[in-house]
Order: structure tokens, then sequence, then C-alpha cells
């Protein structure tokens, strides 16, 4: 590539041996090692002439052995940064050092970082290793690791497609849906141009069955084997439950998210395969799929800009709706157009997360969700969290247990913070908290990225040293023998528990033990999609139908049932209020990811209030967007 070798000749071939891409970024490797180590300002200026990210690494032959590394990295890094493990990747000449407090190694001006690749030669990156401990993503991690030949080839041949030369066609841009028009599920957005196809977000619908719950891949519109890049704005089903199967399907591209949704992605994804398999069902996509995409996944940091075809840039942003969430701006065509979708998002500080990012550099179309965006939506947060607090006492003082099925990722967190801070101030009685299903390796993940969590809960887990997800009033059950020992145990819990829809996993166990006893409540905090056991539930439905051992059985809601109608997602007025401070303002508005009534509402409220024309699509639909 004509890139590479200018790079090559500008430095010279005696100081670069050998050059490559990493996706949009570019390394030199070299024989040198005073470019290695002291080269920062040479490099620096040709990636700002370049406007590449360039980095500089020796020749993998050329590094100490993995053993004189380690001893030496163990002498170099303070013992109170607490080193745990160190791996290995000799293809990319790099070290990956999980630590956990990485601060103690990157801070005295990089000092640390300076003197290991002064005297092993490696390119040291610093992890941080997550208090809670956790085998599932520990397995996730190191799929990069054990394919580190692969992951160098398929960067570099991802390079070289992105640096192709610009189409001479003349620019525009279409975006079809194949889900999420008019609905909540099923997220899939299509962006297409001259030169490029991108989809934004691959879900299910999880209260259908079969294809309903799939997006529309068959259209005419969609064809795998030109889809240049996936972008996944989170973790959620409802937006990741299907992107293994585009990996099932042959696709072989990257899907770019941050490193947080991609972990609890993977997680979410092979729960979904587990308990399908426990229902008697076979899965949409295997393991291996979901290990694929993994493998294929290209993490970002919020604000960060990259390449991810030759005529679309990729810019990622704090979508506040669950940890690593993001809002996707694309630049289509060097500012022909551009395109902003946030997904599910919340425009207000949370106890875990920051409010929705709202200043981008230009936005001509913005794509906005409606979960809950019809008239009546105004949710009254501080009332529902008081509500919440006076159920979990009431219960307690009739010796009851409160089951809370919740999502994997996001108000889980956020009922964790609220109950560990009630119960160290006094104000609701200590009590056991149970955390089932995924939620305890999700949480995993919340202390591995403190970086994305809201500047409250970092400065808690930070400079008081109070990090509220290790409390010890948090349990842990991890096999159906412990589920039992908690179902039959005396006295009063909060039981947290997968799936928040009663779809399916570890809250439906306990429901069906719980349901029929007075004493205990069921306290519903997520959105509860038509046809899902939840929403009926919650609609006031006294016997239910549930799935036991192939068979349907009946089961009698006895327990007190609640709504606390607080959520991850932005109410009506959070979401009039965004579009008011979005800047620059948008000259369209695509309302989409709601009811059919709200996502109308919605969309007529917005005209009337800002004059700003809007969108409302129903799947299938396809916008020519410019």
């Amino acid at each position: 590539m004509t890139i590479l070798k200018d790079l090559v000749e500008r430095l010279g071939e005696n100081q670069v041996s050998e050059a490559h891409f990493e996706g949009a970024n570019i390394v030199l490797y070299t024989r040198e090692k005073d470019l290695f180590l002291n080269g920062r300002d040479k490099i620096k200026d040709l990636a700002k002439e370049f406007k590449k990210r360039i980095s500089v690494r020796m020749l993998p032959k050329l590094c100490s052995s993995e053993e004189d590394t380690r001893n030496i990295i163990s002498k170099l890094i303070p013992k109170d940064a607490g080193v745990d493990h160190i791996i290995f990747d000799p293809p990319r000449s790099t070290c990956i050092i999980h630590a956990e407090k990485p601060g103690l190694i990157t801070s005295k001006s990089a000092e640390h970082i300076h003197n290991i690749k002064n005297k092993t030669g490696w390119a040291p990156e610093i992890k941080r290793v997550p208090p809670i401990k956790s085998k599932l993503i520990d397995s996730i991690r190191s799929v990069l690791y054990e394919n580190a030949d692969y992951r160098k080839k398929f960067l570099n041949q991802l390079g070289e497609s992105l640096y192709q030369p610009k189409s001479d066609k003349k620019p525009w841009v279409r975006l079809s849906f194949l889900g999420a028009g008019r609905q909540v599920g099923r997220s899939c957005l299509l962006v297409q141009t001259p030169q490029s196809t991108v989809i934004m977000d691959c879900g299910i619908d999880p209260g259908a069955e079969g294809h309903d719950a799939h997006p529309f891949l068959d259209a005419p519109e969609f064809d795998i084997s030109k889809v240049d890049a996936v972008i996944l704005s989170h973790a959620h089903l409802d937006h990741s439950g299907l992107v293994p199967l585009l990996y099932k399907y042959g696709y072989r591209g990257p899907v770019y998210c941050t490193a947080p949704t991609r972990d609890v992605s993977a997680l979410l994804l092979l729960d979904s395969i587990k308990i399908m398999h426990s229902e008697g069902k076979d899965g949409y996509f295997t393991s291996e799929d979901v290990t694929q995409f993994v493998l294929h996944t290209i993490p970002l940091d919020w604000e960060s800009v990259t390449d991810i075809t030759p005529d679309l840039r990729l810019t990622l942003y704090n979508s506040g709706h669950i940890l690593g969430s993001s809002i996707i701006h694309l630049n289509v065509n060097n500012g022909f157009h551009n395109l902003v979708y946030t997904a599910d998002m919340k425009y207000a500080r949370t106890n875990v997360l920051e409010p929705a990012h709202t200043y981008f550099p230009r936005v001509e179309t913005l794509i906005v969700e409606s979960t809950y965006g019809g008239k009546g939506n105004v949710l009254a947060e501080k009332e529902a969290d008081e509500y919440m607090v006076q159920t979990i006492i009431d219960t307690f003082n009739r010796g009851g247990k409160v089951l809370m099925p919740v999502l994997g990722s996001g108000r889980a967190q956020e009922v964790m913070v609220i109950c560990e801070r009630l119960m160290r101030e006094g104000r609701i009685p200590k009590a056991p908290t149970y955390i089932d299903g995924m939620l305890w390796d999700i949480t995993a993940i919340h202390t591995a990225y403190p970086e994305f969590l809201g500047r409250n809960l970092r400065e808690q887990i930070f400079n008081k040293g109070n990090n509220p997800f290790l409390s010890e009033m948090f349990k842990r059950v991890g096999s159906s023998k412990e589920r039992k020992e908690v179902i039959d145990m005396e006295g009063s819990c909060l039981i947290l528990a997968t799936s928040g829809m009663l779809t399916g996993g570890p809250s439906v166990q306990y429901l069906k033990s719980l349901c029929e006893d007075k004493r205990h409540s069921l306290i519903f905090s997520c959105y509860q999609p038509r046809g899902s056991l939840g929403h009926r539930i919650r609609e006031g439905d006294k016997q239910i139908q549930v799935a036991e051992d192939g068979k349907m059985r009946a089961y009698n809601i006895q327990m007190d049932v609640h709504k606390v109608e607080i959520t991850s997602h932005s109410d009506r007025r959070q979401l009039m209020n965004y579009i008011k401070r979005c800047q620059p303002t948008p000259r369209k508005v695509v309302v989409q990811h709601g009811e059919s009534s709200r996502c109308l509402d919605l969309a007529s409220s917005i005209y009337k209030t800002f004059r700003i024309e809007t969108v409302v699509p129903r799947n299938l639909e396809t916008l020519r967007l410019r």
C-alpha cells in the first residue's frame, strides 16, 4: 500500500523493517532501539501529517524471552500495583500486563513503561484486573491471545481494505430498517453508500418466537457478502442477540464497539445459548459463532475517531444507558452527510453512569429511540426509588423475599448501588442480596472498566476506597443447588436475577418457587415487551403457564406484584430535552425503537416544538438521507 511505502521511505529502510496495518492504525516494526524508545516526537509528527495513528514496535525476534521478561517486569513494577498475570502476544511484540492498580504502572510520566520497553523490547499494554474474579471474563479475553496470529492477519487485511481509493461515483446515503421500526426489539439498521454497507446492531425481539424474533435479514437490501462492518451500540440482546448469527452465515468482518460492550455481549450471548438448550430448543448459533464475534471485535474508546470503510468514519459517544453503551456517529464521505444513532440512551445522570452525550462536530440526521416516548411516559424516578425501598421494607417486615427480574446489565447494577448505600445508611434492614444468572460476571466487568462509569461512582471507588459492588451484602448464586438453598432459607432477602422479562433463566425458577406465597414480592423495573411472561404478570394475570420438563404447568400468582417505573431509557421529558440540547440541531429526526403510538407521538411533538422534520419508518422501509 502507498501509505506504508511512504512512511518507510520517510523514516528510512534502515529504520523500519516491516510495516503493517492494525485496522485503521499503522504499526512499524524496527530493529533500531532508539526509534522504539525515543522516536515519539518523530512519529507524532508523521501521525499528524498522515492523519493516522502510528506506533512503533521492535521486531518480535528481537524481544527478550517470555521467562526473562516476566522476571524483569516483576522487578520493575511496584508490588502495590498487584500484577496478577502477564500474557504475551508475540506476533505483535506486545505483552499484556494485568494489574489490580494499573495507575501505579502508567504514572510517573510512564517511567515504568519506558523501562520495560528498554530492558525487554516488548511493548507493554496495561489492563485492569477485575476486583471480582470471573473465569468467563478470562476465557473471553483469552480468545484474542490464543488467536494472535489470526488477529494480526485479520487487522492487516482490514487496514488494506480501508485504504482503498474512494469511489468517484456521486455520493448518496440510504438507511433501511430491518428491525426496531415502530417496535421495541430486534434492532437492526442498514446504512448504504455507493462504496459501503454497514449494519448498526443486530438483535432479537425478546417477546417473539422463531423468525418473528429476528430482523428482516432476508430483505432484498441485505446481502451478507457485501457487509463491510457491524457497529454494536450496546450489549442488550435486543441489539446484540443475533450478531453471532452473521458469523454463522459466513460474515468475517469487524464488529466495532467499546471493550465492555464486547465482554458483556459475549457473556449474554453464551447465556442465551445455555437458556435455549435448557428449554429443549435449538440455539440460533453456537458458542463457536460467539468466539468468532469476539475474535473479530475492534474495541474503541468513546470519542475516538476511526475509519471503518473508505468513505465512513466512526466515533462512539457515551449514551448513558448501560456500561459501555454508545451513541454512534457516522461521518459519510468527508462530511457529505453526518448520521447520529442514539440507540438506547439515558439523558440523565444515574447512580452508575453519566448522561448521554449531546455535542457532535456535525449532525444532519438524528435517529432517536422512543421506548418511553409517549406523552404519558414521564417517570418520577425519585419517587420510584422511594417506592422500591418501601416495598423492600414492607416485604422484609412480613418475613418475605423480594424477587427483582433484571436485565443482565443496566438496572441491576443501579439497584445494587442504591441498595448498598441504603443498607449502609440504615434506611432499609440489612439482609443478603443474592446475585444470580449472568449478573455476577457482568458486575465483575463493571469493576474492570471504572473509566466507563459515572464520575461520582469513580470518585467513590478510587478516592474513598469504597467500591459498592464489593460489599459483603452481595452473595453469588452459581448453581441450581445454591438457588434452591436461597429459596428454602428462612428469613428475608433480595434476589436479583435474569432475565428481566421472565423469558427464561433463573428469574423464572425463582418465580415458580415463590409466586404462590403471599409473603413475597415481585418488583418489575425494566421494560416488559408484549408477549413476554413479565408483561402478562405485570398487566394483572393471576394464573400463568410455564414450561417445565417439556410440559406446561399452571401457577397462581399470590405474591405482591409491583411496577417500579424507572429505567435506563430516557422518558418522554428527557427525550424532548435531548433534542433541544443536541448540538448542532439536526435537520431530520428519525424516531424508532418504540411502540407505534409512542413513536408517532414523539415525532409529532418534536416537529411541533422544534420545527424539525421527523419521520417514523416501519420495518422494511428505506430512507434516502441524502
